[in-house]
């Protein structure tokens, strides 16, 4: 198996050449979903970007626990951090 990954997953040669077949297959394209401009919203509203500096020890134990809790993207742990720092849902 190689070390290609999904989402953090490994991923086996074997689920590439079945995604690859169902690829040569072809799609029906009405099945397919509607693409969308932008980025994904996260939360109830339009998001703000607020920028931060954190030091490297911080920054480390950030990581640490997101990879703990399988957390594999660096926007989505912070947000998960404040959100349980400020009790909102």
């Amino acid at each position: 198996m190689s070390e290609h990954l999904l989402h953090g997953k490994p991923v086996t040669d074997e689920q590439i050449q079945a995604w690859a077949d169902e690829a040569e297959a072809g799609y029906d394209l009405e099945k397919l979903p509607k693409p969308r401009r932008g980025r994904p919203p996260v939360g109830d509203g339009p998001g703000s970007v607020i920028p931060v500096r954190l030091d490297a020890a911080t920054l480390a134990a950030l990581n640490a626990r997101a990879e703990s809790e399988g957390i594999t993207n660096r926007s989505d742990a912070i947000r998960a951090a404040v959100r349980e720092w400020a009790h909102v849902a």
